[in-house]
């Protein structure tokens, strides 16, 4: 059962004093347990996981969104279908057959087991065209962030108050199932990427990460993470230490992270105070009231020149593709025209710089570092 006898009469008591006909347990059930407490107790019984699977079943509005939660709840489904007695049986077929004698729990799963297949198969494909897309952006050279956080800490919110898009945006749990990804400009540099994902929760199951892979792989890819965290809500602490469970689970958690503490506006100033003496490195904003938002400007902005080098390149003026691509993904702080070249000194990604040492009149030149982290090909 689970749970001792003693316990388990002491529900039936409250059960049947209050008309009950629901009972969610908020640990994980195997099929035997949850067989046993519906016979005992004559009512129907859901665990944690199948809530969760439940409330994403209302969520999901994309085919994507509806074919990972259809995943996800068949994965749950599987190894808890369960026989009904001896009416489910036929008679045997012949020896290594299948078909006649066959029972009807072993139809079930057949059924399930191919439909899983072809899940997975249509998932796989969004996956490729996710990636043909993130590989599109990794020409451009673009800077990419991901909002990350516990379900409904404003993560939807603050992508449409730094992109002036209309995801939507609900006060509840799993809001927010597809990806979505926006261009944001950020002041004194150049455009990036932003993109909203799936809420994340305590104990968030694994049917849901394994389903859910093609949308959290744009967090994998991040350049950056924003952890978003919902400052007015007492639990904000385990909330983050869920967050950053699961971000060790899709093993993204050695990426750089900015913690971002959203709704300042619904809490304290001694709170706010706390929090800012607790979290020194932290940002502290309201993405619904647009509160202190340069600050969080001013941090990413930070972690954008930590990703970049500054470097002294001449460029030959027949190299048309690298003067473009100097002019499309790079900061240039200073440039001079000369007669056979331009001299420009940028910034510039540090996983960029061999572009420019492939040039045909330097490649036997040597990388000379220079003070402060600068590079100089010349």
């Amino acid at each position: 059962f689970y749970i001792s006898i003693g316990k388990l009469n002491e529900i039936k008591n409250i059960i049947l004093a209050t008309n009950i006909d629901l009972l969610i347990f908020c640990n994980d059930l195997s099929s035997a347990q949850q067989s046993n407490l519906e016979n005992y107790l004559n009512i129907k019984i859901v665990d944690r996981t199948a809530l969760i699977l439940d409330i994403f079943a209302q969520r999901a509005i994309s085919a994507e969104g509806k074919l990972q939660v259809e995943l996800a709840q068949l994965n749950y489904i599987l190894p808890r279908l369960r026989g009904k007695g001896i009416e489910l049986s036929r008679l045997g077929g012949g020896i290594g057959t299948r078909g006649p004698g066959e029972q009807k729990l072993e139809v079930d799963r057949r059924k399930i087991r191919k439909r899983i297949n072809q899940l997975e198969e249509k998932i796989k494909q969004i996956s490729i065209q996710r990636e043909v897309q993130r590989k599109l952006r990794k020409e451009k050279n673009i800077f990419q962030a991901s909002l990350v956080g516990y379900t409904n800490s404003g993560k939807s919110t603050l992508l449409n108050t730094l992109t002036e898009s209309n995801v939507i945006v609900k006060d509840m749990l799993f809001s927010t199932l597809d990806s979505t990804t926006r261009k944001i400009k950020i002041p004194e540099i150049d455009e990036i990427l932003i993109s909203d994902t799936v809420g994340f929760i305590e104990n968030l199951p694994t049917q849901l990460i394994a389903a859910f892979k093609s949308t959290l792989e744009e967090v994998q890819k991040a350049d950056l993470l924003l952890l978003v965290i919902d400052s007015s809500n007492k639990n904000y602490q385990n909330h983050i230490k869920s967050v950053i469970r699961v971000l060790r689970e899709i093993e993204v958690v050695s990426k750089p992270i900015i913690f971002v503490f959203n709704k300042i506006d619904a809490i304290k100033v001694n709170e706010l105070r706390e929090l800012k003496r607790k979290y020194k490195n932290a940002v502290f904003i309201s993405a619904l009231k647009k509160i202190n938002l340069e600050n969080l400007y001013e941090k990413i902005n930070s972690y954008i020149d930590k990703s970049r080098i500054k470097a002294k390149i001449k460029v030959p003026y027949s190299k048309t593709d690298l003067i473009s691509y100097i002019f499309r993904n790079c900061k240039i702080l200073e440039k001079k025209y000369l007669e056979d070249y331009i001299v420009f000194i940028v910034k510039i990604k540090k996983t960029d710089i061999n572009k420019f040492s492939q040039f045909s009149s330097y490649k036997n030149k040597e990388l000379k570092i220079l003070p402060n982290n600068t590079y100089n090909f010349t």
